[in-house]
């Protein structure tokens, strides 16, 4: 609903969360930086119609939007995005402001779900040290936690593409959950015992988010929305030449092998369109025989400790 690269039109908006919504979906996300606000007006504009009980909503925290006149096409990979620009801000009064914010633009008193947006090292560089204290001794954890306490959120966490923070963070504060995208997929598991075992022993939920590496998995050259590297290129065709051996859809098996976590509670999988709904449950439904992880698992493209499917498991997605 953002736009990212293109123009998400309203009526290509409506018709997949029609779609969304009656194949099931109750679980939606958004946050202020997409499209600049953009998509937290969209997906207001579509729950307004239903009663606040019967969906659960997550957005995120951590970057102020600021009106700006200069915002332009193409900002940030954003086709047309509104004219406010984001300015980072983990302090108590940034959180409580884009909080504030965030319940205006989705026309909501209560929201399910609140993440710290992209916090970490590798999105951060050398401010990273000057954002984590902001969250900490600055108080956007403690901000977190009187919403929490107030009702006004039912859960608190960190949204980001740094297994590391997650980790890092649940040693400052209690975290409900965590959104992770792209670091636990069938391409990549580094964060298995290290992360995701301890969020399942501390009841720390996990949403997975980004099962596709920003599309590798799912046929095109993107990886951590940058063209893949050789090796990745490489390890995504072996990935391949598996599925294909037990004539499974590559992406099938990217939707299906993280679910099997005990700590995961939900994925959250980016679409534009109601045809890509149609296509990512059918993916997500898709019998998958044990035969293949165990090749997988023999060949060293997965890591052999991490949980997999079986076919009579049952999966959801958000």
């Amino acid at each position: 609903m953002g736009g990212l690269y293109r123009e998400t039109s309203a009526e290509e908006v409506a018709g997949v969360f029609t779609a969304a919504w009656t194949a099931g979906i109750r679980y939606f996300d958004t946050a202020p930086y997409y499209g600049y606000t953009r998509s937290e007006h969209m997906l207001g504009q579509q729950l307004v119609a239903h009663s606040r009980d019967s969906y659960v909503l997550s957005t995120k925290v951590g970057r102020l939007m600021r009106p700006d006149a200069t915002v332009k096409p193409g900002d940030d990979g954003w086709a047309k995005p509104y004219p406010f620009r984001p300015h980072f801000d983990y302090s108590y009064d940034g959180v409580m402001r884009s909080f504030e914010d965030s319940q205006q633009r989705l026309m909501v008193a209560r929201i399910d779900i609140l993440y710290v947006h992209d916090i970490g090292r590798f999105t951060h560089a050398a401010t990273h040290d000057h954002y984590w204290t902001q969250l900490t001794t600055g108080g956007g954890f403690r901000a977190l936690d009187e919403l929490r306490r107030s009702g006004q959120v039912t859960a608190v966490g960190l949204g980001v593409n740094e297994w590391e923070v997650v980790h890092d963070a649940m040693q400052e504060f209690d975290l409900d959950c965590a959104m992770l995208a792209g670091r636990y997929t069938l391409l990549e598991q580094k964060c298995l015992t290290t992360l995701m075992d301890e969020c399942h022993r501390n009841g720390t939920g996990v949403v997975i988010a980004g099962v596709f590496n920003s599309g590798i998995l799912a046929g095109n050259n993107k990886f951590n929305f940058n063209d893949a590297p050789a090796e990745i290129v490489e390890r995504v065709r072996s990935l391949k030449s598996a599925c294909d051996e037990f004539s499974v859809p590559l992406p099938a098996a990217a939707i299906q092998f993280p679910m099997a976590h005990p700590a995961v509670v939900s994925s959250v999988v980016g679409i534009r369109t109601d045809a890509q709904l149609r296509q990512n449950l059918e993916w997500l439904e898709t019998a998958i025989p044990d035969t293949l992880w165990q090749a997988l698992q023999d060949r060293g493209l997965i890591d052999p400790a991490a949980p997999v499917p079986c076919n009579t498991q049952q999966s959801g997605i958000g």
